[in-house]
């Protein structure tokens, strides 16, 4: 009894992995760093929940835009590279078989047999078959838009939620240790569902991480206490 094997690989989920995690680990980091470097300053706790809530949305709205327009600006550079590939094919459809097997015989396939699977190939599916081999293009990796912007706002807001919690459970004598503390907390549990998400060690994503974010809550809170003292 013959059973198909079944593969799922874990680059299937680089897309939206990268914009997931880059939008969290941002809500966290410059909302808790909006806060300290406020707090710092010696303001009130709900004037710290107030600019809090604006950063996140201001924040939210940032991630969606930029990121909306980095991954268009690569999936325009792949529909022109498609456009190009196709006329190609359509002008010179000898020469883009020869430039496909020589591809393959690159990579170690005997001259022959990579001719015969550029023909096949290009027989059943041309333009996918050069955008895969020639350009490195494939349904894995292909930019989408929309999926990364709406994945960066919802993560980066779901990120940036976390201190504001923090803030409202926190006395307000322990907010700066509170926020700190449980901030940095939240970034190393980030970096570990990164890791795990995407197949890698546990430790330096989480180190990684949780050092960035520790420095720039230090930086904004030391900026925030000397702005407080010179007012």
């Amino acid at each position: 009894m013959s059973r198909t094997h079944q593969e799922k690989h874990l680059v299937e989920r680089i897309g939206w992995l990268r914009a997931a995690v880059l939008g969290a680990n941002d809500g966290i980091i410059s909302t808790a760093s909006l806060i300290l470097g406020v707090a710092s300053a010696a303001a009130s706790q709900n004037n710290v929940l107030l600019t809090g809530v604006a950063g996140l949305v201001a924040g939210a709205m940032s991630m969606a835009a930029g990121e909306y327009v980095s991954v268009s600006s690569q999936s325009d550079t792949e529909h022109a590279d498609l456009a190009r590939e196709k006329q190609e094919l359509a002008t010179n459809p000898e020469f883009e078989k020869t430039e496909l097997a020589q591809i393959y015989v690159s990579r170690g396939v005997e001259a022959s047999l990579a001719r015969q699977v550029a023909e096949q190939l290009m027989a059943k599916d041309a333009l996918g078959a050069h955008a895969r081999d020639e350009l490195g293009i494939s349904e894995n990796t292909t930019a989408r838009p929309v999926q990364a912007a709406l994945a960066s706002a919802a993560s980066f807001s779901v990120g940036a939620a976390a201190p504001l919690v923090l803030v409202l459970i926190s006395p307000a004598h322990l907010l700066l240790p509170v926020v700190s503390i449980g901030s940095l907390l939240f970034l190393a549990l980030l970096g570990m569902i990164g890791a795990k998400a995407g197949g890698a060690s546990l430790l330096k994503p989480t180190l990684r991480v949780t050092f960035w974010g520790a420095l720039a809550m230090a930086v904004t809170a030391g900026i925030g206490a000397m702005f407080g003292t010179a007012v």
